[in-house]
């Protein structure tokens, strides 16, 4: 079955180079680059043409960007040309086979939209990250995980096959059965081997847009980690929000929210008459950056400690709008404006089972250096991801929002990733923003094995960006 083209923004079919500033959504090390926003295959594979034959800057390369959600600089190139994607955005084709799905899209299509189009028909999306304002071609080049790590695997273990076009501008139909060396290259790549034009994947489905969503505390992080082994293979999606300025017995102490797809016939009171509701966008959005200093260790701590009290000790069986389990911050647009100007960063890290030592180090030096996050996010990873820069492999991953600027922080986080280097683990590329490039092949040991087949598909190394330039990708 074909389906109309997800509707694209105003300014998507504008393919002209302009001049802008650019930033992740961190909001930090702003670059300038010259922005092509295509609607069409052809006028992607013109500007990779444009630029091999010596156009703007041909020295810089070559950047590929979609809706801007990686949190440091992996969707920027200073002086160089960046093609924004997000005017390729149709539905190609939805082929519903005996109770599977297959659905084919442009790489510009958002999780959001097809969301949107896909709920309420009885399916959704396999992996979904802490945002549904990404796109299908950013979810696979940074290979995202989601909720179900632990029982489903990464975004691109349910890509049954992608388009790329590489740094000749020759277009390539890759899967992981029928060419598992680029395809996996290329999940996790983070836009280095080529770029994502289509791709097809495979559907989850479900009865209904709402959750059934479980609830706990924890009293410290041995606590946290216990109730996590133990009970998470009884669930889809699991995650833990960790309090990490709590100190003493209730250091690590944290809440747990697991769930499943909510079954028709568990409905009841409005959520049977929105059965199939489905998200229009942000409901509030913020005016601007808010004052500096306005996160600061006391009103995270103050704020930590309500959100701690107001979790139920013991809660089963709430009924959740998807959006709210999954989403929550996606509900305020522009969320990453609470931060200020000075924006924030994302550190975000696994370290292997069994290493839990260095999962309480860290938490210890961050919350001994007074870092105030109050976003703090902690899952279980199931088995390691196929691909070479693929960031999920098994073990425990820790991400926090932490505010640009503050004093000591680069070293503090420096000593963290050789702390997580040393133990086994990694730093996430996807929301990297400051790693230095030497602990790179330690973090990930396949990173040879990655450049040879980046350089089969790009020889002219014609992809470029800031972290591919700060990390000597």
């Amino acid at each position: 079955m074909s389906e109309p083209p997800v509707s694209r923004g105003p300014a998507a079919s504008d393919a002209g180079l302009t001049r802008s500033l650019l930033t992740g959504w961190g909001r930090t090390a702003a670059t300038a680059a010259r922005v092509l926003r295509p609607s069409t295959v052809e006028q992607v594979r013109d500007a990779l043409q444009m630029v091999r034959a010596g156009g703007p800057a041909p020295s810089r390369g070559v950047a590929v960007r979609g809706l801007g959600r990686s949190y440091g600089d992996a969707a920027q190139s200073a002086g160089g040309t960046v093609v924004d994607l997000t005017g390729l955005d149709a539905v190609r084709d939805l082929q519903v086979r005996e109770g599977d799905a297959l659905l084919t899209c442009a790489a510009g299509a958002s999780l959001h939209d097809l969301l949107r189009l896909l709920v309420p028909q009885g399916w959704f999306v396999p992996v979904t990250p802490g945002t549904r304002y990404v796109t299908v071609g950013g979810a696979i080049a940074a290979d995202v995980h989601g909720k179900n790590h632990h029982r489903d695997g990464s975004f691109a273990s349910h890509v049954e096959s992608l388009s790329l076009l590489d740094g000749r501008g020759e277009a390539h139909l890759i899967g992981p059965q029928s060419d598992p060396e680029a395809f996996w290259a290329t999940a996790g790549g983070m836009g280095l081997t080529g770029v994502i034009v289509e791709a097809t994947l495979r559907l989850l489905p479900v009865q209904s847009s709402w959750m059934l969503v479980d609830t706990e505390r924890a009293a410290n992080l041995d606590d946290l980690l216990d109730r996590l082994s133990s009970r998470d293979h009884l669930y889809r999606y699991s995650v833990a929000w960790i309090d990490c300025l709590a100190t003493g017995r209730s250091a690590g102490r944290g809440v747990i929210t697991r769930g499943e797809h909510a079954p028709a016939d568990a409905l009841h009171g409005r959520a049977t008459a929105r059965a199939w509701a489905v998200p229009s966008g942000p409901l509030v959005s913020l005016p601007g950056p808010l004052p500096a200093g306005l996160l600061n260790r006391a009103s995270v701590a103050a704020f930590n400690e309500a959100w701690f009290r107001k979790a139920p000790r013991h809660r089963a069986g709430e009924l959740q709008p998807f959006p709210r389990f999954f989403h929550p911050l996606d509900g305020v647009g522009d969320w990453n404006a609470v931060y200020g100007r000075r924006g924030f960063l994302q550190y975000q890290f696994v370290v292997p089972i069994q290493r839990e030592d260095t999962l309480r180090e860290v938490l210890a030096r961050l919350r001994g250096a007074r870092v105030p996050s109050f976003l703090a996010v902690l899952k279980r990873f199931g088995p390691a991801d196929p691909g070479p820069l693929s960031f999920p492999r098994p073990g425990w991953t820790l991400a926090l929002d932490i505010p640009a600027g503050l004093p000591g922080l680069a070293g503090l986080l420096d000593e963290c990733d050789l702390l997580v280097a040393e133990a086994g683990g990694a730093v996430y590329l996807a929301k990297d923003s400051r790693m230095r490039p030497e602990l790179l092949s330690m973090m990930y040991p396949r990173l040879e094995e990655w450049k040879g087949t980046r350089d089969r598909l790009d020889p002219d190394r014609i992809f470029r960006t800031d972290l591919s330039r700060r990390l000597n990708l």
